[in-house]
């Protein structure tokens, strides 16, 4: 049996690589509610992506992908929050506050998932998004959240997670991240 390696298999799965242009370019904005059809499709897309990568690895800590990941420079991103709460879906979201208080957990990313990384990240951050009918929704989000949306945010403003990690801090390869499987840890 060939042992492929996970980012090749996430690539195998659709999802864009680490190096890939589309990944360091903010992701164009809808305008809603006149482009919902297209929020509405690339969203579809979203959750097809997300069904194709849960089927081959499990997520204990919840999971996201940001449209530019599936190739789309949209500003769309779903994520799926740990256990069984519905899935988020953010339209052109933005961090409008965020707390001082801050941790730092291993995140990985469906694209570059050789490697988990120690990132720094705030407790809570509060998040405007836009609805389909192009209301604007505001939502504050905690801890494991938090750090799940923000990173998904992150993807639409054309940053992956290196570049949020403390100076002299590298990713780590998988096989070295022993947390695979377990939720984040919070006092």
């Amino acid at each position: 049996m060939i042992d492929v390696r996970p980012s090749q298999q996430m690539r195998d799965l659709g999802v864009v690589q680490h190096g890939a242009g589309i990944l360091a370019e903010p992701a164009r904005a809808f305008d809603l509610p006149a482009e919902r059809e297209d929020a509405e499709r690339i969203t579809d897309e979203l959750f097809a992506a997300m069904e194709r990568i849960g089927q081959v690895h499990p997520f204990a800590k919840g999971m996201g992908i940001a449209a530019p990941q599936i190739g789309i420079a949209r500003a769309a991103a779903v994520v799926l929050p740990p256990g069984d709460a519905p899935a988020i879906i953010l339209l052109n979201p933005k961090i409008t506050d965020r707390s001082d208080e801050a941790d730092e957990q291993y995140e990985g990313c469906l694209s570059f998932f050789d490697v988990r990384g120690l990132v720094p990240r705030p407790l809570k951050i509060t998040v405007e998004s836009r609805a389909l009918t192009g209301e604007t929704v505001t939502t504050a989000y905690e801890r494991g959240l938090a750090r799940l949306i923000h990173h998904e945010i992150d993807h639409l403003d054309g940053l992956l997670y290196s570049a949020r990690m403390r100076t002299g801090v590298a990713p780590i390869p998988v096989e070295e991240y022993r947390q695979t499987g377990r939720a984040w840890a919070y006092e």
